[in-house]
């Protein structure tokens, strides 16, 4: 595998998703306004984003796709509904217990959905050759 091929596997799935996520965050946010919750979809389109653009399989790529959406599930929560009683990140992070039980579920099950689909390469080499050939 060439110096190209290689970073190809690592920006590829990164901006992957990058795109995934900020996708998955307004879908998020647009689906809430209509009535229904759907914190699985920043989770999961992040790692669909991933893995759509990885070349190869990759278990790590795959838990660091679970462990960024269940952070970015947990950074969506405090943007759509911080606490009252301190508005802050941090509160949020330490506080997550005292959600409501679907709220952690959701973004866990997001969390999973990302690493299943973020360790498996979608294209699984069958770009073209750079070069040509």
């Amino acid at each position: 595998m060439s110096a190209s091929e290689r970073i190809l596997n690592v920006v590829l799935p990164i901006i992957g998703g990058i795109i995934g996520a900020t996708v998955g965050y307004f879908l998020f946010f647009w689906i809430t306004r209509q009535g229904f919750y759907a914190m699985i979809a920043p989770g999961a389109l992040l790692g669909l984003g991933c893995g759509l653009l990885a070349r190869t399989r990759s278990m790590v790529r795959g838990v660091i796709c679970g462990i960024v959406a269940f952070l970015f599930g947990v950074f969506t929560e405090w943007k759509w509904a911080p606490f009252i009683a301190d508005d802050s990140l941090t509160y949020m992070a330490t506080h997550l217990q005292d959600l409501p039980p679907i709220k952690p579920v959701m973004m866990t099950v997001g969390a999973l959905i990302a690493f299943w689909l973020g360790k498996d390469g979608g294209y699984s080499g069958t770009y073209p050759r750079f070069g040509g050939k």
